[in-house]
């Protein structure tokens, strides 16, 4: 049964801003999303730079969710939801981009919520979380791109 942005704010204790429909039921897809400032990428898309520990490190996701993000000032977090024992969370990963705040496994669909953003739906299956990466500071790229430096920070919105 799909949860509502109102479902998910309940759990979580995240509040919506309120120009957002809390009564809408909230789209659960299988494949490449984003929310604001994250990226959520099905393991397998990268799996040849995503690394993933077998079974150490991983932790199940409370009922009351998990803050993946929240912004510099310490607001505006990207909540991961869950009903209890279906999903799990690791961020001992090797990403060779670095951009990576971790990986999720799930069972039953798992939700973000944040607080601008609304809503969005993982359908059961494994995930890779990454950052957003704009042009402005200075970021390592992986060995496929010769270690070069670019002008490029992360950003939490």
């Amino acid at each position: 049964m799909s949860k509502t942005l109102s479902d998910l704010t309940r759990l979580s204790g995240v509040q919506v801003l309120d120009h957002l429909e809390q009564e809408v039921a909230v789209p659960v897809i299988a494949d490449l999303q984003a929310q604001g400032d994250l990226i959520v990428i099905p393991h397998d898309l990268v799996r040849d730079d995503v690394v993933l520990p077998p079974d150490h490190g991983w932790r199940d996701v409370p009922p009351e969710g998990l803050d993946l993000l929240r912004s510099a000032a310490g607001g505006n977090p990207h909540c991961l939801v869950a009903e209890p024992g279906t999903c799990r969370w690791v961020t001992h990963i090797r990403d060779g981009s670095g951009l990576s705040l971790g990986a999720l496994t799930t069972t039953r669909p798992a939700y973000l919520i944040h607080p601008e953003h609304g809503g969005s739906g993982l359908a059961p299956g494994t995930y890779v979380v990454r950052r957003q990466r704009e042009g402005t500071g200075d970021v390592r790229l992986p060995r496929s791109f010769n270690r070069r430096r670019l002008g490029a920070r992360l950003v939490a919105d």
